[in-house]
Parts: C-alpha cells; sequence; structure tokens
C-alpha cells in the first residue's frame, strides 16, 4: 500500500499563508515559517487595534465635544450632565459631528443643557 502524504492541504495551507504575506519584506513573504511568524502577529495586531480603534475614536469624539462646548461656557461633564437631565440621549460621535458641521444646533443644545443644570 503506498505511503499517504498530506501532500495537497498542507500545500494549500502554505499558500493560503504565504497569499496572507503577500507585500512583506524579504523572507517574510517567501519562506514559509518566516511568512507565517509575521502573519500571525499581523493577525494579532488587527485584533488588537479593532478593539482600539472604538477607544480612539470615543477620545476624539470626546475632546471635539469638550472644545466645542467650552466655546459656550461649559465643560464636557457638565454639558454631558445637563444632556442626561434634559433625557436628550444622542450619541458623542453624533454630538461631535454636530458640533463640526452645525453648530447652530449644537449651541441650541449646549442652551438646553445649561438651563437644566440651573
Amino acid at each position: 500500500m503506498p505511503r499517504a502524504v498530506n501532500g495537497t492541504v498542507a500545500r494549500n495551507r502554505r499558500k493560503k499563508i504565504l497569499r496572507m504575506a503577500k507585500g512583506y519584506r524579504s523572507l517574510r513573504s517567501r519562506a514559509y515559517r518566516k511568512a507565517r511568524e509575521a502573519v500571525e502577529k499581523g493577525l494579532t495586531y488587527a485584533y488588537r487595534d479593532r478593539k482600539n480603534r472604538k477607544r480612539e475614536f470615543r477620545r476624539l469624539w470626546i475632546a471635539r465635544i469638550n472644545a466645542a462646548v467650552r466655546q459656550e461656557g461649559l465643560t464636557y461633564s457638565k454639558f454631558m450632565h445637563g444632556l442626561k437631565l434634559a433625557n436628550i440621549e444622542l450619541d458623542r460621535k453624533v454630538l461631535s459631528e454636530m458640533a463640526i458641521h452645525n453648530p447652530e444646533s449644537f449651541k441650541a443644545l449646549t442652551a438646553t443643557a445649561l438651563a437644566k443644570l440651573n
């Protein structure tokens, strides 16, 4: 009985890794072992940074809201508290977009929050 080798399955697995490593420099795109190490590391970073992207965008939105609110004489935390008291449930992404692209309505929100605080 002939010896059964894992030929096509192993080749396909290796080709998949080398395809994922396309664009890497030097042996990282040509040698299977180095490519596998680089791809595994890259996938680890990709997983981590998908989580971090959400964190970074939230920080950006908060910074934008804070800058816009301070021009109206409030702080970020007081503004958010005033919105909560006024039962205005807009998320930070929408608030930051309003602060940039629609400052008139954002000023109205700030006035509402300030009125609820007082």
